[in-house]
């Protein structure tokens, strides 16, 4: 958050700027919320910035990497994203399909979907994609820029950040209907103290990731 009497800090444009006088006229951001809880889906989204526009870090201003940002933040921005963007999408990967393929593969496949939304209807390919310091090799077909703290230091990234946040929030607040007993609206599946314990007391429900160590050890624990 901002100090007091400060506006609020907002990512940079830096290197879109820089890949955008080389020629790259389409650069696609993506960005995931999700890989660490214990339960619920892992998000992604993509996001493709009008670079052209020459008051975009004004039309965007005070974007930044969603964990600096509270969800009262986080959620007016994400409209302001969607209006704004040339083109987004958002891509999840439920909890069966990461524990059939691991984390890692189903974080790839939740930003592939949301690749493939936000250029749904276009005929145009991404000149480059902005990840957030992952490498993704199976799309090497299309040119990657690697940006350690990506979603600190480019505004493409961090407008990706903010919508797979803001889903996935979404998501484990009406999960919370669902399996109240978890406090699924409070932690959003982390595993913090009380989430632990409530797993202790009532064990995992549909929604939880059984191939992550804390929820398969529980389970194991069940059936010794």
């Amino acid at each position: 958050m901002a100090e007091c009497g400060k506006a609020p800090r907002t990512a940079s444009l830096r290197h879109e700027r820089h890949y955008f006088r080389a020629g790259c006229q389409l650069i696609v951001g993506i960005d995931e919320a999700g890989r660490g809880p214990l339960a619920g889906p892992v998000a992604a989204a993509a996001v493709a910035l009008p670079l052209e526009r020459r008051d975009l870090a004004s039309a965007l201003r005070g974007l930044r990497d969603s964990k600096e940002m509270s969800a009262a933040q986080r959620l007016p921005l994400s409209e302001t994203v969607k209006e704004v963007a040339s083109y987004w999408g958002v891509g999840h990967s439920d909890v069966a399909e990461i524990d059939r393929c691991g984390i890692v593969d189903a974080t790839k496949a939740a930003m592939q979907r949301a690749l493939d939304k936000a250029l749904r209807g276009s005929d145009r390919a991404p000149d480059c994609l902005f990840l957030d310091y992952v490498k993704w090799p199976e799309r090497l077909d299309i040119p990657q820029v690697s940006i350690v703290r990506g979603d600190k230091h480019s505004l493409s990234i961090a407008c990706a950040s903010v919508l797979a946040k803001v889903w996935r929030d979404r998501f484990m607040i009406e999960l919370d209907d669902k399996y109240s007993e978890y406090g699924f609206a409070q932690h959003k599946g982390y595993g913090t103290a009380a989430h632990l314990a409530a797993l202790r007391r009532f064990g995992p429900c549909a929604a939880h990731r059984r191939s992550f160590k804390p929820v398969f050890e529980l389970i194991e624990g069940e059936l010794q």
